[in-house]
């Protein structure tokens, strides 16, 4: 007797084992899917953390120092903070008497009047600090320097000279206040780093370049460092991040 010919599955049973392998197709591609994402958003937070780390206290200056050698290869060893031009006078009177002082024989005066412009620098090889509190990032950045010799404007330099009744020396009082015009205004300079206008142009100028390292690192924003303070060497003793942050100096820049 012949063999009974094999059954075919029914259509029923066909679907039926069809949508088993879709569905277990499609679970397989979720967990897939959650893995991913749950791994994504561990490293993503895990990312953060680090950063996080970064930017504390006991790091913030490492961090950013370690970025200088790259800015000193590209742009030299100085951050240049602020220009002045102002006129300048100098001027310079030669009195004689005679007969024990007695007999005045008039006095000689030269005067030069000339337009200067004066720069300022910061050394970027020079001790940093940083700490972040609050939001807030405070630099205690090196000291202001000014760039020597100033740049004299001599195509608008203006002298005069006036001989005393009895002398004849203007021309020769004239020449040494002209030799005297550089030294004299490098020693002007030193002062010019001191003066309210000055320093406070050097601030901003501080804050915004800790800002741009601090864009580049993302952290310039409302929930991390919204504030720049900058203090320099000579505004008060800071010993400390405490003291650091007990400092009631107002903000070079913040966020809008």
């Amino acid at each position: 007797m012949a063999d009974p010919a094999p059954r075919r599955p029914s259509v029923a049973a066909t679907l039926a084992w069809a949508a088993v392998g879709l569905g277990a197709l499609a679970l397989t591609g979720y967990l897939v899917t959650l893995y991913s994402a749950r791994s994504a958003a561990r490293a993503a937070l895990e990312g953060a953390a680090g950063i996080a780390a970064r930017f504390r206290t006991g790091t913030i200056t490492t961090t950013f120092t370690e970025r200088l050698p790259e800015v000193r290869a590209t742009r030299g060893d100085i951050l240049e903070v602020a220009t002045y031009r102002g006129q300048e006078e100098l001027r310079r009177e030669d009195s004689l008497n005679a007969f024990w002082d007695m007999v005045p024989l008039g006095t000689t005066v030269s005067v030069i009047r000339v337009p200067a412009t004066f720069r300022f620098h910061i050394r970027l090889s020079d001790p940093w600090r940083l700490a972040a509190r609050d939001h807030v990032c405070i630099v205690r950045a090196p000291a202001i320097r000014p760039s020597q010799p100033p740049a004299i404007h001599t195509d608008e330099l203006e002298k005069s000279t006036e001989s005393g009744w009895a002398r004849f020396n203007k021309a020769g009082n004239l020449e040494t206040l002209e030799r005297s015009l550089t030294p004299t205004l490098e020693r002007r300079a030193a002062g010019l780093a001191r003066q309210p206008l000055v320093r406070e142009a050097c601030r901003t100028a501080v804050a915004e370049f800790v800002k741009t390292w601090l864009l580049k690192e993302d952290h310039w924003r409302s929930d991390r460092f919204s504030a720049v303070i900058v203090l320099f060497p000579d505004e008060g003793r800071l010993e400390s991040d405490e003291a650091l942050r007990a400092t009631a100096a107002r903000p070079a820049l913040r966020l809008p």
